[in-house]
């Protein structure tokens, strides 16, 4: 099973907080590599309040979408000033399959961490498969 979910806040730098002409050309290329994307979940870029952010979630058998990741890192390379946490959720990563992991992008950096408060997985959020 493979689940994520996630935000991004677009900005061009870390200082930018107004709406630019960069801006807007940066919103545009990452729509169109939105659109690029062939994926039938959640996958949404839009303005809210003078501000672009990116929303995406899904959740397929297996790992089908490295696009996903591919575009967190994407962001973080032409929006530096970009912030955003991607949670995903893949009982068939060996050595995290109980976890809940985060990717955290921020000043065009990607890490990824164990999310404490959904990990691990089972007892937390499941009970023990019993069979």
């Amino acid at each position: 099973m493979f689940e994520y979910h996630g935000w991004i806040t677009i900005r061009e730098t870390a200082a930018d907080a107004d709406d630019s002409a960069q801006l807007r050309q940066i919103v545009e290329s990452l729509r169109h590599r939105i659109q690029q994307i062939a994926s039938p979940y959640l996958l949404d870029l839009r303005w809210m309040n003078g501000e672009p952010f990116i929303h995406l979630g899904g959740f397929s058998n297996h790992r089908t979408s490295p696009e996903i990741f591919d575009l967190f890192s994407h962001v973080g390379s032409v929006a530096p000033g970009s912030y955003g946490l991607l949670h995903v959720r893949d009982d068939e990563d060996r050595g995290h399959g109980n976890e809940v992991r985060v990717l955290r992008l921020a000043r065009g950096i990607v890490t990824e961490h164990t999310e404490a408060l959904l990990s691990p997985c089972i007892p937390t959020l499941e009970d023990p498969f019993e069979g």
